[in-house]
């Protein structure tokens, strides 16, 4: 029986291989589960360490005194998380794009035949309209008569 941060983290891993960000996958889960985004995010961490061999919920040292390795090795890590993140915004962009660009092409195949019909129907309309004044309204109001 697999607990609910397996599961949690079975689910993104499913909706990241399909596609969709992770951050969008946290957040599909938080509104499915009720819970807020943080919640879900901490599952699949939690998971993700128990999965590689680390320990569920890790003690925090009690080390009083940071090395220069242990400065670089935090410098590296959040630079790395920096690059994850970069990437992930290039991936959700690119989606956009590729959106917006379909939206385009859609819209372009169709515009023609639109405009067409929206021509036609105002050549029909024409002889009922005012030349002078394309709302219909006469092109001389009465005087003595505020509108």
């Amino acid at each position: 029986m697999s607990t609910k941060a397996q599961q949690t983290y079975e689910r993104v891993n499913a909706l990241v291989d399909g596609g969709t960000p992770k951050a969008e996958a946290f957040k599909q889960l938080a509104s499915e589960y009720g819970q807020p985004v943080t919640s879900v995010r901490g599952a699949y961490y939690s998971a993700k360490r128990v999965l590689e061999g680390g320990d569920p919920s890790p003690r925090r040292s009690r080390k009083r005194e940071t090395t220069p390795d242990d400065a670089v090795a935090a410098a590296v890590a959040t630079l790395e998380a920096a690059v994850d993140a970069i990437e992930q915004e290039l991936l959700a962009a690119g989606q956009r794009a590729t959106e917006a660009q379909a939206e385009y092409e859609a819209m372009q195949a169709t515009a023609a035949a639109r405009t067409e019909e929206i021509r036609a129907k105002i050549a029909v309309l024409a002889p009922a309209v005012d030349p002078v004044t394309p709302t219909g309204t006469p092109a001389t109001r009465k005087e003595g008569r505020r509108s």
